[in-house]
C-alpha cells in the first residue's frame, strides 16, 4: 500500500478547512489531491480532533500490547500442558504443583486441576498401601539361607511355596531391602569354533564330572569330585577328600552306578586322573563311552562348569570349614537343596526332581532325595552358622 505524503494530523487540518467555508474544489486544488481522496479522508477522520487522534493511537498501541501478552500467555499455557502430558508426571507430582498454584498464586482448585490435567477425584484420592511384612519376612528367610540367589531365583522359589505375589511388588520390596546382587560383566572373548554340546533326551544317558579345589581353615588342600546328569542337571554326587586319584574316581563311579544305573556316556576334561589307564580299562569293562573335551575349551563341558560355579558360590566361598567331615555334611545337605528346592532357569524354573517328575522319569531312576530325607539339613546348618 502506497504511503500518503500527508500525516494524519495534516489530514485532519485539511478537512477542517471545509468547516471554515472553503469549497472542496479549492481545497483539493490547493493541496494537489483528488476529490475522491478528500472524501475518503473525510469518511475516515470526519469529526476528529488532533488530540482525539493521539488518544486513539495510544489505545491502539496498548491494545496491540495486550494482544501480544494474551498470545504469549496462551502459548505458555499450551506448552505447559503439552510438556506435563509428555513428561507423564504422576499424581503425586501433580498434587504438589496444584498445591503450589493454590497457595502461592491463589488459583482455585478447579482451575489448577484443569491446568495440570488432573481430575479432582484423583487429587483427593488417598492411596492405601498393602502390608508388606509377610513379603519382607519371606525374602529375609531366603536371603539368609541362600546368600547368592538373585531376585528371579527368590521369586520363583516363593511361587513354588504358594506365595502368589506379583513380581513387581516383590521386586520393589527386594530393592528397598537392598538385596540386589552386583552384576558381573562378562569379558569379551575372541570368537572361536565351539564343539556342539548335545543335551541327552533322557536321564542316565550322559554324565558330566569335574574336580574342584579348596582349602580348610588349617590350610590343608582338599578336592571335590562333582558328578551331574546332563538331562535334568541333577547333582548325583559330590565326593570330598584330600586326594582323589583315578582308582578313587572308579570306586565313586561304581558306587553311583550301583544305585543309579549305568550311563551311556561320561564327559570330562583331560585331567591326569581321567586319562589314566585305570579309567580306560574300567570303561571297556563297563561298556561306557568316555568323551574328552578339547584341551583349553571348558565350554564344551559347560553344564558341570556352571554347576561348579554355583557350588563354589553357595558353599566353598561362603563358609570356612575345619574338617573333611564338616564340609561333607554341608555338601550333602546342599546337594539335596540343589535337587529339590533351587529353581533352574535352564529347566523352566523347575528343580531337577520336578523336571524328572514332569517327564515321568522320577520313578525309573532313584534320586538323591530318596537317599537323604532330611530336607531341613541345609536350612538348619545355615541358620546355626548365622546365629
Amino acid at each position: 500500500m502506497k504511503k500518503s505524503k500527508f500525516s494524519e494530523s495534516q489530514i485532519i487540518k485539511i478537512l477542517s478547512q471545509q468547516d471554515s467555508g472553503q469549497s472542496v474544489t479549492d481545497i483539493c486544488r490547493e493541496h494537489g489531491i483528488s476529490q475522491g481522496t478528500f472524501y475518503s479522508w473525510k469518511n475516515k477522520y470526519s469529526g476528529m480532533e488532533v488530540s482525539q487522534l493521539k488518544q486513539m493511537k495510544d489505545m491502539e498501541r496498548e491494545l496491540a500490547q495486550y494482544k501480544k501478552i494474551v498470545a504469549e500467555l496462551t502459548l505458555q499455557n499450551t506448552v505447559l500442558k503439552d510438556v506435563i502430558g509428555k513428561k507423564a508426571l504422576g499424581p503425586v507430582e501433580k498434587r504438589e504443583l496444584i498445591g503450589y498454584a493454590r497457595e502461592e498464586l491463589g488459583m482455585s482448585l478447579r482451575q489448577a486441576c484443569l491446568l495440570f490435567s488432573l481430575s479432582t477425584s484423583v487429587f483427593y484420592y488417598q492411596g492405601k498401601r498393602k502390608n508388606d511384612d509377610e513379603v519382607i519376612e519371606q525374602l529375609s528367610k531366603l536371603a539368609d539361607l541362600h546368600r547368592t540367589w538373585g531376585f528371579w531365583m527368590m521369586y520363583h522359589r516363593l511361587r513354588k511355596l504358594q506365595y502368589m505375589w506379583n513380581h513387581k511388588r516383590v521386586y520393589r520390596i527386594y530393592t528397598n531391602m537392598r538385596l540386589n546382587l552386583r552384576n558381573k560383566r562378562k569379558k569379551r572373548l575372541p570368537a572361536r569354533v565351539k564343539a556342539p554340546l548335545l543335551c541327552p533326551i533322557g536321564p542316565n544317558i550322559t554324565w558330566s564330572l569335574d574336580f574342584m579345589h579348596d582349602t580348610l581353615a588349617s590350610g590343608k588342600t582338599i578336592r571335590t569330585l562333582n558328578i551331574i546328569d546332563d538331562f535334568s542337571r541333577e547333582a548325583l554326587s559330590i565326593s570330598v577328600d584330600t586326594s582323589l586319584p583315578a582308582q578313587r574316581v572308579v570306586r565313586e563311579l561304581e558306587n553311583l552306578i550301583e544305585w543309579r544305573g549305568k550311563p551311556e556316556k561320561i564327559r570330562s576334561d583331560n585331567g591326569p586322573e581321567f586319562v589314566a589307564e585305570a579309567i580306560r580299562v574300567w570303561c571297556e569293562d563297563k561298556d561306557i563311552e568316555w568323551e574328552f573335551i578339547q584341551p583349553g575349551k571348558p565350554t564344551q563341558n559347560s553344564l558341570i562348569e556352571r554347576f561348579n560355579r554355583t557350588f563354589r558360590q553357595d558353599v566353598l566361598d561362603s563358609y570356612m570349614f575345619e574338617s573333611l567331615k564338616e564340609i561333607r555334611k554341608y555338601a550333602n545337605a546342599w546337594v539335596w537343596m540343589y535337587n529339590n528346592e533351587r529353581p533352574h532357569s535352564s529347566l523352566g524354573q523347575l528343580t531337577p526332581t520336578e523336571f524328572l517328575l514332569k517327564y515321568g522319569k522320577l520313578s525309573e531312576f532313584p534320586t538323591f532325595q530318596q537317599d537323604n530325607n532330611s530336607n531341613s539339613d541345609w536350612n538348619f546348618l545355615v541358620l546355626n552358622v548365622a546365629s
